[in-house]
C-alpha cells in the first residue's frame, strides 16, 4: 500500500446548500453574456468548459423521484484571454418537448401508471441527457446512461436533436466515452437488454466514422455506468446492482426501486481485448461498487486500474435523501483505489492510495491509457478540490470556504478548471495546478443557481 497523508476532514458543508444543489431546477436559461470575474483570469486560457447535469427536478407540480431522472441541462464557460462568458439551457429533448405541449409528465415515474404500462410496452422513454458531455471531431453531444447521444450546437447550446452516430448505436450510449491516446480514438459502450443482456462496444477515431466493435453476453441486467481503457484493453467491474426488470416492465415504484443491490453475485473483472472483443478475459471478486475510474495502462501481463471505490450501493439512495440525515455518508467515505489484474492468472487486488473522501477523478490530457503519477479529484463531499500523487498517496488540497461546494476539475493548459457553487449563485473557479493550496487565482461568477453538474470537458478555442 502506497503511504498516505492523513488530513483534517474539514467541518460540513452548508446542508441548506447541498440540498439546493441536488434539488433546485436552473434558476434561469440564457446565452452566452459576459461574468463578474474576481481575481485575474490567465490570459493563455482560450476555449469552452462545458459542465451538464440534471436542471430540472420536477414538473407539473411534481417532483422526480432521483436525481438521475432529472431533464437535463448545460453550462458553459468561454474563456477568452482574461475575460469569460457564460450560458446554461435546458436540453429541449424530444420527451421534454412532448410533455410541456401535453401540459403533464408523460414518462418516467412521475406519469401516470396507465402511460407508463404504454410506454414500457411500446419501448419508450424520455432521454433526459443528465449526465455527461462529450466532444467528437468538431461536434458537442450531452450523454446518460439509458439513452442515445443528444447533439448541442457548440456555439449556442440549442438542442439539435438525438443521434446513433450514423446506425452505429444499437441501444443505450454511456456517459463515459474514454479516450486511448495511443490508438487515436475514443471508447464507449451501452446495454442491450434482452433475454440476454448484451454489452455493446464502440470506437469513436480522431478521424473517420464511428464503429461498433462487437458485443459480449452479461449474466444478468447490470446498472453499469462506467469503465475503463488501456491501449489493449476495455476493462469493466460489474457489480452486483441488477435492474429490478419486473418492476421496470410494470412501471411500479420508485426510481430508486428498479435498481437491487446483490452482493452474494460479487463483482464480476471483464477486461475484453480491443482487438480481439469476442474473448474477454472474466473472473469475479468479493463484490464492491464504484461509479467512477480515474485511468488504466497496460504493465506486461498485468492491467494497473485506478478508481473511486466503495463498500456498497448506498450512495445512489444518498444522492435522492436530504443532506444532514446522516452523519456519514457513503459518497464521502469513497476513497482512491489502485487495482491490479493478473491476465494470466485471472486474479484481483486492489489497495487505497489516500485516506481522503473523493470522487469525480481526471487526468491531464494525453495521460489516458498511459502511466500517470497524479490524478485531480474532488474531496471531501465536493468540499475541497486536489491533486493525489499516485507514486507517495500525498494528497494537496483547497479547502473552500463553507459556504461552497465545488465539483470536478479538468487540467487545462497548467491549470485546474471546475464549476464552484454557493446558495445562489454558481462560478468558475480556475487554479495553478502547481498551487491548488493557495486556492483559485480567479472565478468567474454567474448571476444565478446552477444545480449539480456531473461530468463536463474543455475545448480549446
Amino acid at each position: 500500500m502506497v503511504a498516505a497523508i492523513k488530513m483534517p476532514v474539514p467541518a460540513g458543508a452548508d446542508v441548506q446548500l447541498l440540498h439546493q444543489l441536488w434539488s433546485k431546477d436552473l434558476a434561469r436559461e440564457h446565452g452566452f453574456e459576459p461574468l463578474e470575474i474576481e481575481g485575474t483570469l490567465p490570459a493563455n486560457l482560450r476555449g469552452t468548459l462545458y459542465r451538464n447535469g440534471p436542471g430540472q427536478f420536477g414538473q407539473f407540480g411534481r417532483r422526480y423521484d432521483h436525481p438521475f431522472e432529472g431533464d437535463g441541462a448545460i453550462t458553459a464557460i468561454r474563456f477568452d484571454g482574461g475575460r469569460a462568458q457564460g450560458a446554461s439551457k435546458l436540453h429541449q429533448t424530444t420527451g421534454l418537448r412532448e410533455e410541456r405541449a401535453a401540459g403533464t409528465s408523460l414518462y418516467g415515474m412521475a406519469a401516470p401508471w396507465h402511460r407508463r404500462i404504454r410506454n414500457a410496452v411500446r419501448g419508450r422513454g424520455k432521454n433526459t441527457a443528465n449526465t455527461s458531455v462529450m466532444a467528437w471531431q468538431g461536434r458537442l453531444f450531452a450523454l446518460m446512461e439509458a439513452g442515445k447521444p443528444t447533439e448541442v450546437n457548440p456555439l449556442d447550446l440549442a438542442t439539435v436533436g438525438e443521434t446513433d452516430l450514423g446506425g452505429v448505436v444499437r441501444s443505450f450510449f454511456s456517459a463515459h466515452p474514454h479516450r486511448v491516446e495511443s490508438r487515436k480514438a475514443s471508447y464507449n459502450f451501452g446495454l442491450t437488454y434482452g433475454r440476454q443482456t448484451l454489452l455493446e462496444l464502440y470506437e469513436l477515431p480522431d478521424t473517420g466514422a464511428a464503429r461498433h466493435l462487437g458485443s459480449v453476453p452479461l449474466a444478468g441486467p447490470p446498472m453499469l455506468h462506467d469503465f475503463i481503457a488501456t491501449d489493449t484493453h476495455l476493462i469493466f467491474f460489474v457489480s452486483p446492482v441488477r435492474v429490478n426488470v419486473p418492476r421496470m416492465l410494470v412501471q411500479v415504484g420508485r426510481f430508486d426501486q428498479l435498481f437491487q443491490w446483490k452482493p452474494e453475485l460479487g463483482t464480476e473483472i471483464l477486461c475484453i481485448p480491443i482487438a480481439d472483443p469476442g474473448h474477454p478475459v472474466r473472473f469475479s471478486v468479493d463484490a464492491f461498487y464504484q461509479w467512477h475510474f480515474a485511468n488504466a495502462f497496460d504493465r506486461g501481463s498485468e492491467l494497473v486500474v485506478d478508481y473511486v471505490r466503495y463498500a456498497g450501493f448506498r450512495s445512489f439512495n444518498e444522492m435522492a435523501e436530504a443532506p444532514g440525515t446522516k452523519t456519514a455518508r457513503d459518497y464521502d467515505q469513497a476513497h482512491y483505489h489502485r487495482a491490479v489484474i493478473d491476465l494470466r492468472a485471472k486474479t484481483f487486488r486492489s489497495e487505497p492510495l489516500s485516506d481522503r473522501g473523493c470522487e469525480f477523478p481526471t487526468l491531464e490530457p494525453g495521460a489516458e491509457g498511459r502511466a500517470h503519477t497524479r490524478a485531480f479529484v474532488a474531496l471531501d463531499g465536493l468540499r475541497s478540490i486536489g491533486a493525489i500523487d499516485t507514486t507517495t498517496g500525498v494528497v494537496t488540497s483547497h479547502t473552500l470556504e463553507a459556504t461552497a461546494v465545488i465539483s470536478e476539475p479538468l487540467f487545462v493548459d497548467g491549470h485546474l478548471v471546475a464549476l464552484g457553487h454557493t446558495r445562489d449563485r454558481a462560478f468558475a473557479a480556475v487554479y495553478d495546478a502547481a498551487r491548488i493550496p493557495d486556492g483559485p487565482v480567479a472565478r468567474a461568477w454567474f448571476d444565478h443557481h446552477v444545480p449539480i453538474t456531473f461530468h463536463g470537458t474543455y475545448v480549446p478555442a
